[in-house]
């Protein structure tokens, strides 16, 4: 029964055009080919670089934050409050109006000041600078050697269509890279979490996916070009996202301009029409369209919407960086929030205080202004 399930999902009917098979893949006449076996080492390699970028962000990305000058501002957190902590466990990190005024009532807090401990209680749970810059460094460093590793392997342009031999630079450019988006998928959940989370994750099983197909039916001409496409632009991303966190404000915004010209480039107009018009179009000149084909291309189809989305907000942050901003801000990462220093005092001082004469010499205040929360 499985055997037979196996042989009608691995039909060459299904995954070749007509005429071809997974027979055309066999090693023969001295040419090495692609094997479905050879997918198994990426597994080691991903748990390789677990580890590797625990190291390295213990033994480079630490002093090299050091040297440039990254350093967190000091966070005051929110005071011990069984109450308010059950809440934003349990129902929400952002109360609205009518449940901050009761918390109000229940607590004897103000309502500025139940305000001021969601903003310091979500402030505690947001990344440091330091991890951000530590994660940032250490995709910097992968895709930029995996960018140049790239431009060497890539020994001619042809794609698709035509059964080639694998050279060895292809066999191991193809494991790295695949390794190490298993590796992303894997630490997605303990890395820092921005807006386009659910986008990231799209992003990492759809590239998976493609890697993993390209490499089974012998598209590695093409599966190389799309990955050297992506890492063009992904290093300079990591790299502005360091020099942000440790303040150099200049050289941010330049190597940001440098980022979005590049990705705009490569993935808005190389990969679409060039890339994907070759994958889409050239093979129906040679065969009649098949699974493979669509699901391929498919895949490409996803990653290419995910490129517009994330065009769109850097087309955002290019907007604000124009008229002279200090800095460009990343359109998906939460921006920490601040607190006026005439806010009343915390929630355990009054709690304290309203038990005596006076409230520190306060009447309690509504929240009648309007701040950002």
């Amino acid at each position: 029964m499985l055997s037979r399930l196996s042989e009608l999902i691995w039909a060459d009917w299904i995954w070749f055009p007509e005429g071809h098979g997974w027979a055309d893949l066999k090693d023969h006449d001295g040419k090495v080919f692609p094997n479905p076996k050879d997918l198994w080492a990426t597994i080691p390699i991903a748990l390789c670089f677990l580890v590797i970028r625990q190291i390295f962000e213990r033994t480079v990305a630490i002093p090299l934050a050091s040297l440039l000058g990254v350093s967190d501002k000091q966070r005051v957190g929110a005071s011990p409050n069984p109450v308010l902590e059950s809440y934003f466990c349990s129902t929400s990190k952002h109360p609205k109006q009518s449940s901050i005024e009761s918390l109000s009532k229940q607590t004897g807090c103000s309502v500025r000041q139940v305000q001021r401990w969601f903003r310091r209680r979500r402030n505690q749970d947001r990344p440091s600078k330091l991890k951000k810059f530590r994660e940032a460094s250490w995709r910097f460093t992968f895709y930029l050697l995996a960018f140049f590793a790239g431009l060497a392997v890539l020994i001619d342009v042809s794609i698709l269509s035509e059964m080639f031999p694998l050279l060895p630079s292809q066999y191991w450019y193809y494991m790295i890279e695949l390794g190490f988006y298993i590796s992303l998928l894997v630490s997605v959940a303990s890395d820092v979490k921005r807006k386009d989370f659910k986008e990231q994750i799209i992003h990492h099983v759809a590239t998976i996916a493609l890697i993993s197909f390209s490499w089974l039916v012998n598209y590695i001409r093409a599966g190389t070009l799309i990955m050297l496409v992506h890492d063009a632009a992904d290093y300079l991303m990591e790299s502005a996202k360091m020099f942000n966190y440790a303040g150099w404000r200049r050289t941010c915004n330049f190597i940001f301009t440098m980022f979005a010209a590049v990705f705009i480039v490569t993935r808005l107009i190389i990969l679409p029409f060039w890339i994907i018009h070759t994958t889409f179009v050239y093979p129906l000149t040679l065969y009649s369209p098949f699974f493979g084909f669509y699901f391929f291309n498919g895949l490409m189809c996803v990653l290419q919407v995910l490129h517009i989305f994330w065009a769109v907000l850097i087309l955002r942050m290019v907007v604000k960086f124009l008229p002279g901003n200090d800095i460009v801000e990343d359109e998906r990462s939460d921006k920490e929030e601040t607190e006026s220093d005439d806010e009343d005092g915390d929630c355990e001082h009054r709690e304290k205080s309203r038990n005596g004469h006076v409230q520190n010499g306060h009447t309690v205040l509504n929240n009648n202004h309007s701040k950002r929360d």
